[in-house]
This record gives structure tokens, sequence and C-alpha cells, in this order.
């Protein structure tokens, strides 16, 4: 890890975090039923089925319990040095 974070929301937390990681499992439903259809977990998807480009992680504030991107994180704490 070794990066700074500081809390975007209650602006005072710098060390009490909650490191989510994010697990992709892409997978096709029945519309009306709701069912598993595929599950590509280890598979190429299908052609319309767009991969999931989000972030790896999400950081939660250990006081407030906001939760946002990781870079949100790590840009307050650049531009809040102390």
């Amino acid at each position: 890890m070794g990066y700074m974070y500081l809390c975007p929301n209650c602006k005072t937390n710098r060390s009490r975090f909650n490191l989510i990681e994010q697990v992709v499992h892409p997978i096709k439903v029945n519309p009306q039923s709701g069912e598993v259809i595929s599950d590509y977990t280890n598979h190429e998807v299908e052609a319309f089925h767009m991969k999931y480009k989000g972030p790896q992680y999400r950081v939660q504030c250990g006081v407030c319990g906001v939760v946002e991107d990781e870079r949100t994180f790590k840009k307050f704490a650049e531009s809040n040095q102390q």
C-alpha cells in the first residue's frame, strides 16, 4: 500500500481506514426469474457484455464511515499535507 490517506468527509482521519477490494464476478441472469444463466468467472464474456472498468479498491473511513474511490483519499491527502 504505502499511500497517505485523508478522509474527504470528516477531514481529520489520516490513520484508520478499511480497504475494500472489489472482486468482479460477471454473470448473466434470466430477466424474469433472476436465475443465473451464465457465470463468466473463468471465461471471456459474451460480445455485448461490457467488462468491469472500475477501481480495484475502495476505501472506507474508519471514523465517519464514508466510502469513496481510493484516489479520492490519496488526492485529498496530497492537497492537504501537514
